[in-house]
């Protein structure tokens, strides 16, 4: 088994953790945060925008039996890198769109495929997702740990999860785990 670990913010931090847990490949994705400078953050803390802290995922996989760079790949099909500090409704920099790399290789992997997708005009406007080494992580609270198996009847879940789910599903359905 190669183990690694892959950090990335993408908005809300529900949506990502629930997709990647579902990926071949990937022995857990944890929903927490990255990028500021408290201590053991908590949810009130960050939610304000000024802690500098994003919402993150930080995924634990077998690079063995899925790639880097194709989770960076799905990573930019999961939410909007064109849109400063903001998914949806849910706006402020712990919000914002970032990739935190763990080694150099990851570094490049990501430069790669941010040059990649600006060339190739991938998305309408510009992609402002950050790109930052990997500082501490800080778990989220527990009840943020899938959330959103734990809670798809909450609004948010049902509204702004679950249709991304949904077409995460049909794209990836090759890469998804035996029970999904």
């Amino acid at each position: 088994m190669n183990r690694q670990i892959a950090t990335f913010a993408g908005g809300c931090f529900w949506c990502l953790e629930t997709a990647y847990n579902k990926l071949e490949g990937v022995e857990r994705a944890i929903s927490g945060y990255m990028g500021g400078a408290l201590r053991n953050p908590t949810y009130k803390q960050i939610c304000g925008g000024d802690s500098g802290h994003a919402e993150v995922v930080q995924i634990h996989f077998d690079a063995d039996r899925i790639s880097y760079r194709e989770l960076l790949e799905i990573f930019f099909t999961l939410h909007d890198p064109t849109t400063l500090n903001r998914q949806g409704n849910d706006t402020g920099t712990q919000y914002r769109s970032a990739i935190f790399w763990h080694s150099p290789e990851q570094k490049a992997q990501a430069q790669a495929l941010l040059a990649e997708l600006a060339e190739a005009r991938a998305f309408d406007r510009p992609i402002v997702t950050e790109l930052t080494e990997a500082d501490v992580f800080w778990p989220a609270e527990d009840y943020h740990q899938r959330y959103y198996e734990q809670n798809p009847r909450q609004p948010y879940c049902m509204f702004v999860v679950a249709p991304k789910l949904e077409k995460f599903r049909a794209r990836f359905a090759t890469r998804l785990k035996a029970e999904d």
